[in-house]
């Protein structure tokens, strides 16, 4: 009999056995750097330029989240069809835009007539950016209203993989704007390309967190740490499924897995105290102070606004 972990998406978490004994986790951080990180809160990052404030990966969004006194923006990055990166998440425009169509299906002539904030609700339900456009801009614009000193994460979301690499490559070696941005994908192919190039600062792969955050709190062992120059980014609490395997079937329980804790922090960073650690899906102050306690470099909010009020 086995229990497996995976995510609502359907994605694996880990097989583990049962009845095995359980071995102990020996990763941990010096007291003294496990202090100084915890007294420190972390950056805070505007998901997708703030993507319950204001319409997802605008230059609007970037411009407001920036005023409400975020450290950094989390980008969505797909190109183009002539290979020109810009700011867009879903795979169709239709989810967002009043366009249709995969981006990479659309010049950037094509994809600059859109709306990007088509779909945007305000508070009152209206569709305030209807009258007024708000439209897709691309990466080059991103960065070029983002202050000195600011984080910038680039998360590509395009398949296939090679596309947006070679885009995002050559605008980042055109602005020699390497050192400027960090470099994260769910997509292992994505995450393969860019960990070939020596200039890029990537996160390792999505699989590969995910594996050792299971082992370190189901299996309660730490079998392996980041690549020395990576670094790592998972939500701090993730729906997700217990399925437990019999032999005439399974039985599973929904639940709300919170896999960042004292233990697997100390796993990640027992190579190096200083291994960043980028906590998503941090949309609430209780969870901001929970990230703080854990010593998270950087927290990933959907609503600067909400969030940073809430901290003060």
């Amino acid at each position: 009999m086995a229990a497996v972990v995976r995510s609502r998406s359907a994605l694996a978490l880990a097989a583990v056995a049962m009845a095995c004994a359980v071995p102990a986790l020996t990763a941990s951080i010096p007291d003294s750097a496990q202090a100084e990180q915890a007294s420190t809160r972390p950056l805070v990052i505007a998901h997708r330029a703030g993507t319950s404030d204001f319409p997802e990966n605008t230059v609007l969004a970037i411009t407001e989240s920036l005023k409400a006194g975020v450290d950094g923006e989390w980008l969505s990055v797909q190109a183009s069809k002539d290979g020109v990166p810009v700011l867009y998440r879903p795979t169709d425009l239709s989810a967002l835009t009043d366009g249709s169509g995969p981006v990479a299906g659309k010049t950037l002539d094509e994809l600059v007539k859109l709306n990007a904030a088509y779909d945007f609700k305000g508070p009152d339900g209206s569709y305030p950016y209807r009258a007024h456009p708000v439209h897709i801009p691309t990466l080059e614009a991103a960065l070029h209203v983002m202050p000195p000193g600011k984080q910038i994460y680039l998360d590509l979301k395009q398949a296939p993989a090679q596309h947006v690499v070679d885009a995002v490559t050559r605008l980042l070696d055109e602005k020699k704007a390497w050192d400027r941005v960090k470099l994260y994908s769910t997509d292992a192919e994505v995450t393969t390309l860019l960990s070939a190039n020596a200039r890029a600062q990537v996160a390792e792969a999505r699989d590969a967190t995910r594996q050792r955050l299971a082992e370190v709190v189901l299996e309660h062992t730490c079998r392996s740490t980041p690549p020395a120059s990576s670094w790592a980014g998972f939500e701090l609490k993730r729906q997700m499924t217990l399925e437990e395997k019999f032999t005439l079937g399974t039985g599973d329980a929904a639940v709300t897995a919170q896999l960042w804790t004292p233990q697997s922090v100390a796993c990640f960073r027992s190579r190096s105290a200083r291994t960043p650690i980028v906590m998503l899906a941090v949309n609430t102050p209780g969870d901001l102070r929970t990230a703080t306690r854990l010593a998270a470099t950087a927290v990933v909010v959907d609503s600067p606004r909400t969030i940073l009020t809430g901290a003060q």
